[in-house]
C-alpha cells in the first residue's frame, strides 16, 4: 500500500463502514468485541495511527436527541397515534433534565438516518416511536447498528436486535384483559387486531388473549379474528365484520382507537355495550376515559416509558451498556365491560 494508511484502508479491508472502524479503535462497546479486535488487528498491520486532534473534534456532541416518528393514519391532521402524544411529552422533559435538546422529526423508511443525524451532528443519538410495520423497518435496525448510531426504539424486544428496545409486556397485558372478561362470564369472545410478524405488539397482546381462553378451557383457535390498524374507522369496520358473521359476548381490540370504533359499530346495530356485548381496548389513551360507555383497557407507563428511553440513550451516547426492557402494564376497568 502507498502512502499513509486511513480509516478507509481498514473499513474496506475489514468489510465494516468508515464510522465502525472508528468506533472500534476507541474501544465502543457498539462493536461487537470479534470485529473491534479484528479491525485494531488490520490497523496495527498497517501501522495506522489514529489522528488525536481529528477523534477529538469527531466526539463533540451536539447535546441534542432526535425523535423520529413514523407517520400514523389519524383521524386529525397530527399523523401521531395519541398513544405517543403522553410518551412525547415524557420524553421531551426527560431531554431537557438531562441537559439535551429535543429535535422531534417525521421520517421515511427511505431516509437516511445515521448520515441526517449523528455523523452530520445534528443529534448524537436517536429514539425511534411508532415506526409502522416491523418486517419493513427491521432492515433500518441492522443498518443503524453496522454504523454504530447510538438508537434506541419503543417496542418488543427482538432476539436479532438486543438492547435497544424499552416496552410494554403485551403478552401480559393481552392475557390480563382477557382473564378480566372471562371471570365476569363472558365465553364467547372475538379479537379485532393485526396478528402477523409485521406488528409484534399486537400479536403479543393477541397471544396473551389466545392464552387466557385456553386456560379457561375455551378454543382460541374458533374465535372470529379480524385484522385492523389502529385506528377508529378499521375498529368500526371490523366490528362489522364480525357481527355480520356472529355476535360474541365480548370483543378484545388490540388498542383503544380500535376499541372505541367497534363500541359505535356495536350502537350503529341497536345494540348495548356492555349489556349486549363487552368491548375493552388496550393503551389507555385520553379519549379511552371519555368513551360511551368509558373504556375497559390496559394502560402501559409512558411517563416511565420515556424517561427510560432518554436515560438509557444518554448511556449508549457515553458509551455504557443498556439492556432491553420490558415493563408491567395495569388493567384500568370501567363500564365497557359488565361487572
Amino acid at each position: 500500500m502507498k502512502g499513509k494508511a486511513t480509516s478507509i484502508d481498514i473499513a474496506h479491508m475489514a468489510g465494516v463502514s468508515q464510522s465502525t472502524v472508528s468506533r472500534a479503535l476507541s474501544d465502543s462497546h457498539l462493536v461487537n468485541p470479534e470485529t473491534r479486535e479484528k479491525i485494531k488487528q488490520i490497523a496495527k498491520d498497517l501501522n495506522y495511527k489514529v489522528d488525536k486532534n481529528a477523534s477529538n473534534l469527531r466526539k463533540q456532541q451536539s447535546k441534542t436527541l432526535a425523535l423520529l416518528f413514523f407517520e400514523d393514519p389519524t383521524s386529525d391532521d397530527s399523523s401521531i397515534n395519541p398513544f405517543f402524544i403522553s410518551m412525547l411529552g415524557s420524553i421531551t422533559k426527560a431531554s431537557a433534565a438531562a441537559g439535551y435538546d429535543l429535535l422531534v422529526s417525521f421520517q421515511n423508511l427511505s431516509d437516511d438516518w445515521h448520515a441526517m443525524y449523528e455523523d452530520g451532528k445534528k443529534a448524537d443519538g436517536l429514539i425511534l416511536l411508532g415506526y409502522g410495520s416491523f418486517t419493513e423497518y427491521e432492515y433500518k435496525l441492522t443498518q443503524l447498528e453496522e454504523q454504530g448510531t447510538r438508537f434506541l426504539r419503543w417496542g418488543a424486544p427482538d432476539d436479532n436486535h438486543p438492547g435497544i428496545s424499552i416496552g410494554s409486556d403485551n403478552y401480559q397485558g393481552g392475557l390480563m384483559i382477557t382473564q378480566h372478561l372471562i371471570d365476569r362470564g363472558h365465553k364467547t369472545f372475538a379479537f379485532i387486531g393485526e396478528i402477523n410478524a409485521g406488528a409484534p405488539e399486537l400479536q403479543a397482546r393477541y397471544l396473551g388473549f389466545a392464552k387466557a381462553l385456553k386456560k379457561a378451557h375455551l378454543a382460541p383457535d374458533e374465535i372470529l379474528q379480524v385484522d385492523a390498524i389502529s385506528t377508529e374507522i378499521d375498529g368500526y369496520n371490523a366490528a362489522c365484520t364480525i357481527l355480520d358473521k356472529t355476535k360474541p359476548d365480548a370483543i378484545v381490540c388490540a388498542s383503544d382507537l380500535m376499541a372505541i370504533g367497534a363500541i359505535r359499530a356495536i350502537r350503529s346495530r341497536d345494540l348495548k355495550v356492555p349489556n349486549d356485548i363487552a368491548v375493552v381496548g388496550y393503551d389507555n389513551i385520553q379519549s379511552s376515559g371519555f368513551a360511551t360507555p368509558p373504556l375497559t383497557t390496559v394502560q402501559q407507563n409512558t411517563a416511565l416509558a420515556g424517561k427510560l428511553l432518554v436515560s438509557n440513550l444518554v448511556k449508549l451516547i457515553q458509551n455504557e451498556t443498556v439492556e432491553d426492557i420490558l415493563m408491567q402494564p395495569e388493567l384500568v376497568v370501567r363500564a365497557s365491560c359488565a361487572d
